[in-house]
């Protein structure tokens, strides 16, 4: 293989170039799926040397768009690269299974309806369905990150998580809640999330903007993991106890829905790998 010119060339490779070149490797690697690929594919794919290839990687896994399985040592398409994805179409995955359920939500409530996944430590807004109300709430747009149990449908996603996670999610997002969630503090989502897994949906009365309140769910994948979360924003008024229930009840049937959308999506999937020797590892690190 030829001197990889990163390495040999007495001048460095310009921005440009090095950007064309991850981006290069974020395609092959989108390439191999679910069976991922290994550093030394990369490099005889790419083109170049060991060490570019492993430097242009450690690039896109900090910015969430590759991750590497901690066992393995294959590298995936990472959560930033969904995300990124996700917000971008129109007619695949999660949104498109979801989209329907939104439409029925805000025609039911009159209310904005939101989609929301999970990115890392925060949650990030992958759709806003309008409602019919004349008074909205303009607290929350697509595209829009919130740190994990901040909002309602960032709660719910904080609320679905292990223990563990949750507890890892609040040490991580600390300094940033401190400066600017000031009524969203550790101790403080610990209790919402409590309260959360014991009625069944999250409730934010308020705390991003005063009088912008939500309430949300969880959406899972076949194995329990969070998928997203559906959630409903609305003025304080039209978020008091009596209408409260009513709103839950809506939003667990379009969430079991879509669970069910997924459970089909995923089964299909799994009858057309069964018997394929490369199956992606149930275990992933972003390391």
């Amino acid at each position: 293989m030829d001197p990889d010119p990163l390495v040999t060339a007495p001048v460095a490779l310009n921005g440009s170039q090095s950007v064309d070149r991850a981006l290069g490797l974020l395609t092959m690697v989108g390439r191999h799926g679910d069976r991922g690929v290994t550093l030394s594919g990369l490099v005889e794919e790419a083109g170049l040397n060991k060490p570019t290839t492993r430097r242009l990687l450690l690039a896109l896994i900090r910015g969430g768009l590759v991750e590497q399985d901690g066992d393995s040592r294959r590298y995936y398409l990472g959560e930033g690269a969904y995300v990124l994805g996700s917000l971008a179409s129109r007619r695949f995955g999660l949104l498109e299974i979801s989209r329907d359920s939104l439409i029925r939500l805000s025609k039911q409530t009159q209310d904005t309806s939101f989609l929301s996944i999970r990115r890392d430590t925060h949650s990030v807004c992958l759709h806003r369905e309008e409602g019919s109300f004349p008074i909205r709430t303009h607290v929350l747009q697509a595209g829009m990150e919130h740190p994990l149990g901040c909002g309602a449908g960032s709660l719910a996603l904080l609320s679905a998580l292990r223990d563990q996670e949750v507890e890892s999610i609040l040490a991580a997002n600390e300094p940033i809640l401190r400066d600017r969630y000031p009524m969203c503090m550790p101790d403080r989502l610990r209790q919402d999330v409590r309260e959360t897994r014991t009625r069944g949906f999250s409730l934010n009365p308020g705390l991003i903007v005063a009088n912008s309140w939500g309430m949300g769910v969880a959406v899972r994948f076949p194995d329990g993991r969070p998928a997203g979360a559906l959630s409903i924003a609305a003025i304080d008024s039209r978020m008091q106890p009596p209408r409260r229930e009513e709103i839950a009840a809506l939003l667990r049937d379009e969430a079991s829905r879509i669970e069910k959308k997924l459970d089909r999506m995923f089964g299909s999937i799994a009858a057309q790998a069964e018997g394929s020797p490369a199956r992606r590892p149930a275990r992933r690190s972003t390391r």
